[in-house]
């Protein structure tokens, strides 16, 4: 049977969702896995909704986008109101509790609300909040592991000149890990 996982990434222009899901399609591509990567662009960049999809696969894909995800990370309210319904039952929904203020609607998928801009804000990287949502994302999916992400952030801020940014996304990346990992055991 082939894997194959869709997720959304989803939030406010300027919250690193699209950087978000490249460094997921980095790190599963480095760990010998099929991606695609669907950015959604548009006059909503910086302030309004911007949102891309990352499919994962050990067989080719057959299309970039995604109807019903089998996970969403949801950086704030509206991306939550938006792409809750689409997700699949048994799905992962990780909220930024920092900025989403009421529970998921649905009881059938697993939810994995982490504080995501008080994370970055305690390692004095307020814009790292993507990161955090990225190992919080990685642990609940089990899929890439958490060392291969980690590579792949270093690459990504290399090649954006910024290798120096490189250390605290990769220490954000283990703090959300860190995170989801105590909030699914709390919930098993």
């Amino acid at each position: 049977m082939n894997m194959e996982q869709g997720i959304v990434f989803a939030g406010f222009g300027g919250q690193g969702v699209l950087l978000a899901g490249k460094v997921l399609a980095r790190a599963g591509m480095e760990h010998g896995l099929e991606v695609s990567w669907l950015p959604s662009y548009g006059p909503e960049m910086r302030g309004g909704t911007a949102n891309c999809t990352v499919v994962l696969s050990d067989a080719l894909i057959g299309a970039p986008n995604v109807d019903a995800p089998q996970a969403l990370v949801a950086m704030n309210q509206p991306s939550l109101d938006r792409f809750e319904p689409q997700l699949v039952p048994g799905g992962v929904a990780i909220l930024n509790a920092s900025l989403i203020a009421r529970e998921a609607r649905r009881s059938d998928i697993t939810v994995v609300p982490i504080p995501m801009n008080d994370i970055a804000r305690e390692l004095d990287a307020p814009r790292a909040i993507n990161m955090v949502a990225l190992g919080a994302l990685l642990r609940a999916l089990d899929t890439v592991p958490l060392e291969v992400a980690g590579d792949a952030i270093a690459l990504e801020m290399e090649e954006r000149g910024r290798a120096k940014l490189g250390e605290v996304n990769r220490l954000a990346l283990q703090r959300g890990y860190e995170a989801a990992s105590s909030v699914l055991q709390a919930g098993a």
